[in-house]
């Protein structure tokens, strides 16, 4: 993987770059979509990558071990022929789904075991076997294997936990330069910044991946319950150590305001379900504000999606009609509204890319700020 940092913004930290992979170029600011199972949820590949041109998307290697399997992975010859996605993936390592999701783990020095949340099996994830399950995957970009601890964690807990997970990172590391990937491409590793909202722990784990020199690097740890400010001051720390000839990733993150704050920050990469989990409940985020589809306000509204979306879908269809599709309980209308959001989300961070190439980004961001949260 190569990076190359193309402009920065001169009233910000905003950056504008161009990742390069095997599978193909990411211009960044990006969004990636995420592939819980390896498809974003309820979209054909089709409309993601054409529609809401989509560079890059996500798959969790937790979900993707339980199932398929890693057996079914790798006679397929990876998740990129299995599923017929051609552009790049990222896999996250699967320790957000293991606190997220299982109720019965149990963190070691050796790794994390867990119960599987499909059938109550055991599991043992370690930072080795966590790369090996990411090469059968076959992703361009890979995480390491970390602890994500709550958002309101002490300092006593957040240390201890950084403390393993750095233990972890190195051997994650060790296992990755010594394997070779499966299938012809090349794939890279990223460390994760860990530290919950301890400046202290924040600033030497920045430290110490900054030290590691890998092709990029990663922020986790962060919209976990932690108050907004909270992420963005550890965000803002974080970047200010992290090399700003390597791209940086802030995982799970976030609103639409969230993006734009952090690109202002410095960060390249996000991922976040939002975008098509809300789009299934009827919200969709638009250039004016935030419209919840099922309020009765929309039925005689024909208006389209967004009178300013890029996206196929928001001048095909009206608010009334899709309010209409999810009041009757047509899977449709989950379907339009998620492919709105993501397109809109890839959108705003294209718009954000053209104004730090600009050189308004700052101006352009704090307008839009002030209308993505209005609520219509």
């Amino acid at each position: 993987m190569k990076f190359e940092l193309q402009h920065t913004d001169p009233q910000t930290s905003a950056r504008a770059g161009k990742i390069t992979t095997d599978h193909g170029e990411i211009l960044t600011p990006i969004f990636m979509p995420v592939g819980t199972v390896g498809s974003v949820k309820g979209l054909h590949f089709r409309d993601v990558a054409d529609d809401a041109r989509a560079q890059i998307i996500l798959g969790n290697t937790y979900h993707l071990y339980l199932r398929p399997g890693r057996e079914v992975l790798q006679a397929a010859g990876g998740l990129h022929k299995f599923n017929g996605w051609t552009r790049p993936i990222l896999t996250d390592s699967g320790g957000f789904q293991v606190f997220s999701l299982s109720q019965n783990r149990k963190f070691s020095e050796e790794g994390v075991t867990f119960r599987s949340h499909i059938d109550g099996s055991k599991h043992l994830f370690t930072p080795e076997n966590v790369v090996d399950t990411q090469r059968i995957i076959g992703s361009d970009i890979m995480m390491a294997l970390d602890e994500c601890p709550p958002g309101e964690a002490d300092y006593a807990y957040a240390k201890k936990s950084l403390d393993m997970t750095m233990r972890w990172l190195r051997r994650g590391i060790k296992h990755f330069d010594e394997t070779e990937p499966l299938y012809g491409h090349s794939q890279t590793f990223f460390p994760i910044v860990q530290g919950a909202a301890h400046r202290e722990l924040r600033t030497r784990a920045a430290n110490e991946v900054a030290e590691m020199g890998r092709e990029g690097n990663a922020i986790g740890g962060l919209a976990v319950g932690e108050p907004t400010e909270k992420m963005y001051e550890m965000v803002e720390l974080v970047n200010g150590i992290l090399p700003t000839d390597r791209p940086r990733y802030l995982m799970g993150v976030g609103t639409p305001v969230n993006l734009l704050e952090n690109i202002a920050l410095g960060v390249d990469m996000f991922d976040c379900v939002m975008p098509t989990r809300n789009g299934r409940n009827g919200m969709i985020f638009t250039s004016e504000g935030i419209i919840n589809l099922r309020n009765e306000k929309w039925k005689m509204d024909f208006s389209p999606l967004d009178p300013n979306g890029t996206s196929f879908v928001d001048s095909a269809y009206s608010r009334a009609y899709v309010r209409h599709l999810f009041v009757a309980n047509e899977m449709l209308g989950a379907l339009i509204a998620s492919e709105h959001n993501i397109a809109f989300y890839l959108n705003l961070v294209g718009q954000a890319r053209q104004h730090i190439i600009a050189g308004d980004f700052r101006e352009w961001k704090e307008m839009m700020v002030k209308k993505l949260v209005v609520r219509l």
